[in-house]
């Protein structure tokens, strides 16, 4: 039995609560929060639990082997930090930190100590993101060519990141986990229309070998809520529109041929138009999908399906994605194709000014992860 403690009864916190109480082989002992409001919520919903103010209540407690960390991501690192020094396994909401100085050093722990450090990447865990993978995986739709993601909505603004820090990790981690290779450039665009300069809407592209494409829509000042990805192949197309509650996932038969060049000035395509498929998706909760992982991969001594490579990329991807904003659009160079590391400026808070670039398509060192 693995005895665990969930830090942060916010927005995310309940829902995990929910999860980890019916996850098995997992007991769920502390529910941790600076808020006496929201702690006094816990108990009358759930009397069993124990509830405390102080972080050091649980993470200097033996008894806890786990720790689940669903705070503003300002407090990830230090919490994460202290956890993992203490002996506990440890599960971070998305983003995995605010900069990938405080990824590296996470890792580094973790592996020293031998602990399991997750990110959680829900969508990962969706099934119906798991049946896009094996469509891909099997060749299904043939050579992967490009992502479209537009993930838009009416709020809810933060004031601690921009949009992309918000909203992006989502199709981000998904993008991570279907592509072959990781990309070799960012280069993203925002804008502000608040007091405090983080960005409330923004466009992300992801470069990658082989002529592949990534682009990223993601808004907090849209009239409408889109959550939808379209993923393309030279053989089949995909949409995904997670707001449907049955047809997550459209299968279209449809592509297009390049004829042989027949002259300079011209360029001559076969289109093809089949059937459209609509496949069956099992109606199981993805959180409750990751919580199952997160307490099987302790016990076992797995690797999460939302490893903390997926998260470490994310937060590179980020990372670059604010130094190309800040610099006018700059295509962002990723040494290793991997996204740069270390604190770029100084001051690696999300959605913060950077210093100014000297050369378009400036690259950055990646580390050795």
């Amino acid at each position: 039995m693995i005895h665990v403690a969930i830090i942060g009864y916010g927005y995310w916190g309940p829902k995990l609560v929910r999860n980890f109480l019916n996850t098995p082989s997992c007991k769920l002992t502390y529910v941790v929060d600076t808020n006496a409001k929201r702690l006094a919520k816990v108990k009358q919903r759930y009397p069993q639990l124990k509830t405390t103010l102080d972080f050091n209540t649980v993470v200097n407690n033996p008894a806890i082997d786990a720790i689940v960390i669903a705070t503003p991501v300002a407090y990830h690192f230090p919490l994460a930090k202290r956890a993992l020094e203490a002996g506990k396994h440890v599960l971070l909401e998305k983003p995995m930190t605010k900069s990938v100085a405080e990824a590296k050093i996470l890792i580094d722990i973790a592996l020293a100590k031998g602990k399991l450090l997750m990110v959680d990447h829900t969508y990962l865990y969706n099934n119906a993101v798991q049946a896009i993978k094996a469509l891909i995986d099997n060749n299904v739709i043939g050579n992967l060519m490009y992502i479209d993601s537009t993930r838009i909505n009416l709020g809810l603004f933060q004031t601690d990141v921009n949009v992309l820090w918000d909203l992006a990790p989502h199709d981000l981690s998904i993008c991570s986990y279907i592509m072959e290779k990781p990309p070799t450039a960012v280069q993203a665009i925002g804008v502000s229309h608040t007091y405090n300069q983080l960005e409330n809407m923004a466009y992300l592209h992801l470069y990658y070998p082989e002529n592949k494409i990534a682009h990223f829509n993601c808004s907090w000042v849209s009239p409408v809520k889109i959550r939808q990805m379209l993923i393309g192949g030279d053989k089949k197309m995909i949409l995904f529109n997670d707001l449907e509650t049955t047809e997550k996932i459209r299968i279209y038969d449809k592509g297009y041929t390049v004829l042989p060049e027949s002259d300079r000035d011209r360029v001559l395509v076969d289109y093809r138009i089949g059937d459209i498929q609509i496949p069956k998706i099992p109606q199981t909760e993805a959180l409750a999908n990751m919580a199952s992982d997160f307490i099987t991969c302790i016990q076992e001594n797995k690797i999460p399906v939302s490893n903390f490579k997926n998260g470490l990329e994310v937060v590179r991807i980020l990372e670059a994605a604010d130094y190309s904003i800040k610099n006018k659009g700059k295509k962002v160079l990723l040494d290793g194709h991997l996204a740069p590391s270390g604190d770029i400026t100084g001051d690696s808070s999300p959605g913060r000014e950077k210093s100014p670039s000297t050369a378009d398509g400036e690259q950055l060192n990646s580390g050795t992860y």
